[in-house]
C-alpha cells in the first residue's frame, strides 16, 4: 500500500497506483515462479530416489533416460531460479524510468516502462529491458520528433513523456518529469551518494554519448580514452550486458574476459554483470596469461616497482621495450626468419632428393605460420614428392624420418636462442639480461612470447569473442600485439594515457592507435566521480584535467606540518573525522607499495585500517591505506595524500601520480606535508 509520505513527495498519483499494481503482480509472479522452483526439485529428488531404489532393476536404456532426465530438470531448475531470482530484484527497484513514444499514424502515445529487466505478465510487456531498442528513448531523445531501431526496422514518432524515478525497497522515494534534460537532477542525487564497496551498474544515469558506445555493436575493436572518473570502465561493462543480451545465443559470459590490472580491482568491478542480470566475466592479468603459455618453457619474475628499485640498468632496459619502435623492430627481425633460423640442404632418400633451393623457398613460403609448424608441413610435402617416385614399398621415407631430417637443417633450435639472436642482429645484447637461468625479466616476457609465437606457436584462445582490455595505459605496444595472436576477436580497450603511473614505459595513445588503425576511437572529457571544486584543483596539477560536472562540495586543503609526528597525529586526526562523517571509505593514498607498508604498520596500532597490496584480492569500505598504483581505477569518499612536499613529488612523472591520487576522491581531499609543498600543485587562478 502506498503510505501518506509517499503520496505528500510524489508529484504523480497516477504513477503511486501503477507501482501499487505492478508491485501486486509481481508478487503473483515470485509465487508462481517459487511453486515452479519447488515443483522441479521436488520432481528432481523424486527421480534421484527412484535412480537409487531400483538401481539393480533398471535395465541400461531406462537408465540412460533417467539420466537425461535428471540433466534436463538440473537445467530447467537452474533457469526457474535465475527467473525468480530477477523477479525478486524487480520487486525491490521494478524500473527507474518511463517514456511514451507515439508511432506516426497512431492515434495515442503508448508508455514503456524501463527497468533492469524485462517483465511480462500474462503476456502483457510491463517492464522493457534497458537495453531494448525502444529504451534508447530514454536514454537519446527529448521531448518532440524522436525514432528507435526495432527489429522490424526504423520506428518514428514523437516522445510525448519522460519521467524517472528512484524505486528502492518497492517503495517510490522521487518522480521527475521534464522535457529538456531529464537526467540532470537524477544524476546530481546519484554523484552524491557514498561510495561502494563494488561498483553499481549506472543504467539510471547513462548519458547520451555513453550510451552510444554502450549500443556501439558493430566496432570490431573500440578504443575508449577517458579522463579520470569519465566512467570508461562502468561503460565497457555496459557495453559487455548489452552485446549478452543483443546476441543472446550467440555470445554469453563465457565467451568474455577482462584483462584488469590488479585482484582488488577485479573484485572492485565485479558485481556490476551480476547486478544487470549476466553471469560475472572471466578476469585476468598479463603474468597469468604469461604463466599459461610458458608453462614448461621458462620462467620469469614479476614485474618490479620502479620506484622501488635503484637499478637505472634494470629501468632503462624496461624502458626500451615499451616503445612502439621496439615492437617494429621485432617485426622487421621476424621477417628475416627463414634466413635466420634455416639453413636447407639436399634432402635425399636412397637415390631421390629434393633440392636445397626448392627447401629453402617453400620453408618462406609459409609467411607466418611458426617454424616448427612450417617444418611439418614442409616435412609433409616433401612426403608428398617423394611417393611420387618409383620408390620399393618398404623403402619409401615416412613423414617422421622426413621431419627429423628437416629439424637438422635449424641453426636455432629454440625461442630462448632465437630470442637472444635479436638483440644480436639489433646491435645491443645489453639490453638482454637473464637475472636466473632459464628465467625471464617481466620486461621480456611479452616479447619472448612474440617471438615464440613466430618460432613454436601460442595456445590460442577460440572460446573468447569479447576481451576487455582496462587501464590500457599499463600496456606495451608489444604486449597488445600478444594479446591480438592470442585473442583474434572484438575487443573494448579503455583507458586514460594522462594516468600512466609507470615511469618505464614511453609508449603513447598515438602509438596505440596506430596498432589499431581500424578501431572506433571515443574520448570522455567528462568526471562524474569529483566534486567541482576537486576538479578544479586537480587542474592545478595537470591543467588537462577532465570537465567537472556541476556538484559542489567542500574545497580540498593543504595542511602544512611542522614535521613527521605532527603529520603522522593529522592523518589519525583525518581518520576520527570520517569516522564520524558518515562517509564510507576513505583512501590514504601514499607513492609507493613500500610507503603504504610503512604507514600502514604505524596507523594498525591504534587505528582500524587495512593495507592494499598487489597480493591483496578484495576492495572493502572503511580505511584503506595504499599506493597510488594500487588505487587506480577505484575511487573513496574522501581521500587523504601525506607527503605532498616538493622532494616526494618533483618530477613531470610525480606530476601523474598526485593527479591519479587527487582524482579518486569523490567528496573530499586533504594534502599534508613537511617542509615545502610540492611544486607541481600550482596557484589557485
Amino acid at each position: 500500500m502506498t503510505n501518506e509520505k509517499e503520496r505528500e513527495t510524489i508529484p504523480f498519483p497516477d504513477e503511486l497506483a501503477h507501482l501499487t499494481a505492478l508491485r501486486c503482480k509481481l508478487d503473483d509472479a515470485l509465487r508462481e515462479a517459487d511453486d515452479t522452483v519447488e515443483q522441479i526439485d521436488r520432481d528432481y529428488m523424486r527421480e534421484k530416489r527412484y535412480m537409487a531404489q531400483y538401481r539393480g532393476e533398471i535395465d541400461p536404456h531406462e537408465m540412460f533416460q533417467n539420466e537425461l532426465a535428471l540433466r534436463q530438470l538440473d537445467r530447467t531448475g537452474a533457469f526457474a531460479v535465475s527467473v525468480r531470482d530477477q523477479i525478486a530484484k524487480l520487486q525491490d527497484s521494478p524500473y527507474f524510468a518511463r517514456v511514451d513514444f507515439q508511432p506516426h499514424g497512431s492515434k495515442a502515445a503508448f508508455p514503456y516502462y524501463i527497468g533492469r529487466f524485462s517483465f511480462r505478465h500474462q503476456d502483457e510487456l510491463l517492464v522493457c529491458d534497458w537495453r531494448a531498442p525502444v529504451a534508447g528513448l530514454f536514454y537519446d531523445c527529448e521531448i518532440g520528433p524522436a525514432g528507435y531501431d526495432a527489429p522490424m526496422g526504423r520506428m518514428e514518432g514523437a516522445l510525448t513523456r519522460k519521467r524517472q524515478f528512484k524505486i528502492k525497497g518497492g517503495r517510490m522515494e522521487y518522480a521527475i518529469e521534464t522535457s529538456v534534460n531529464v537526467q540532470d537532477e537524477v544524476l546530481q542525487r546519484e554523484l552524491s551518494h557514498t561510495s561502494d564497496e563494488k561498483m553499481k551498474s549506472i543504467i539510471a544515469t547513462i548519458q547520451k554519448e555513453q550510451n552510444r558506445i554502450i549500443r556501439n555493436e558493430k566496432a570490431g575493436t573500440l578504443l575508449i580514452q577517458g579522463a579520470a572518473g569519465s566512467g570508461k570502465t562502468s561503460i565497457a561493462l555496459h557495453r559487455i550486458a548489452y552485446l549478452l543480451y543483443r546476441f543472446k545465443g550467440r555470445l554469453s559470459a563465457q565467451n568474455v574476459t577482462i584483462i584488469s590490472p590488479n585482484r582488488v580491482f577485479g573484485d572492485y568491478i565485479s558485481n556490476v554483470l551480476p547486478e544487470l542480470g549476466e553471469e560475472p566475466i572471466y578476469e585476468l592479468g598479463l603474468a597469468d596469461i604469461a604463466a599459461v603459455q610458458l608453462e614448461g618453457v621458462i620462467a620469469f619474475e614479476p614485474d618490479r616497482d620502479p620506484m622501488e628499485t635503484e637499478d637505472a640498468a634494470w629501468k632503462e632496459r624496461a624502458r626500451f621495450k615499451s616503445t612502439l619502435s621496439f615492437l617494429e623492430a621485432l617485426d622487421r627481425f621476424l621477417e628475416t626468419l627463414p634466413a635466420t633460423v634455416f639453413a636447407a640442404a639436399d634432402c635425399a632418400f636412397g637415390e631421390y632428393s629434393v633440392e636445397a633451393a626448392w627447401i629453402q623457398n617453400r620453408f618462406a613460403a609459409y609467411g607466418r605460420v611458426p617454424v616448427k609448424r612450417r617444418l611439418e608441413l614442409l616435412a609433409s610435402d616433401l612426403h608428398d614428392r617423394f611417393a611420387s617416385e618409383p620408390f620399393a614399398d618398404d623403402s619409401l621415407p615416412t613423414v617422421k624420418a622426413v621431419l627429423k631430417q628437416l629439424r637438422s637443417m635449424l641453426k636455432i633450435k629454440n625461442t630462448l636462442a632465437l630470442y637472444r639472436a635479436f638483440y644480436q642482429w639489433l646491435g645491443v645484447p645489453e639490453q638482454f639480461v637473464l637475472p636466473a637461468k632459464k628465467t625471464l625479466e617481466w620486461a621480456d616476457v611479452y616479447p619472448f612470447l612474440y617471438v615464440h609465437a613466430s618460432f613454436e606457436g601460442l595456445q590460442e584462445s577460440r572460446m573468447i569473442r569479447h576481451l576487455v582490455v582496462d587501464e590500457m595505459q599499463d600496456y606495451t605496444p608489444v604486449q597488445f600485439a600478444v594479446l591480438n595472436r592470442l585473442f583474434p576477436c572484438q575487443k573494448t580497450i579503455l583507458g586514460d594515457f594522462g594516468q600512466c603511473v609507470d615511469p618505464c614505459h614511453a609508449h603513447t595513445l598515438a602509438d596505440l592507435r596506430r596498432i589499431y588503425q581500424d578501431a572506433d576511437f571515443v574520448e570522455l572529457n567528462k568526471s562524474y566521480r569529483s566534486t567541482y571544486e576537486i576538479i578544479q584543483f586537480a587542474k592545478r596539477i595537470q591543467p588537462a584535467a577532465p570537465e567537472p560536472v556541476e556538484r559542489h562540495g567542500e574545497e580540498p586543503v593543504l595542511l602544512p606540518c611542522a614535521g613527521t609526528a605532527e603529520e603522522l597525529e593529522r592523518i589519525e586526526s583525518l581518520i576520527e573525522m570520517f569516522q564520524h562523517s558518515g562517509f564510507a571509505s576513505l583512501g590514504i593514498l601514499v607513492k609507493t607499495n613500500r610507503d603504504a607498508e610503512a604507514l600502514y604498520e604505524k596507523l594498525s596500532q591504534r587505528n582500524a585500517v587495512h593495507l592494499l597490496t598487489p597480493e591483496s584480492s578484495r576492495f572493502i569500505n572503511g580505511v584503506s591505506i595504499a599506493s597510488i598504483r594500487m588505487a587506480k581505477g577505484l575511487e573513496f569518499d574522501a581521500v587523504v595524500i601525506p607527503d605532498a612536499d616538493a622532494e616526494t613529488y618533483a618530477t613531470e612523472y610525480d606530476r601523474n601520480l598526485l593527479y591519479v591520487a587527487c582524482t579518486r576522491a569523490m567528496h573530499r581531499l586533504s594534502l599534508l606535508y613537511t617542509g615545502e609543498r610540492s611544486r607541481l600543485i600550482g596557484e589557485t587562478t
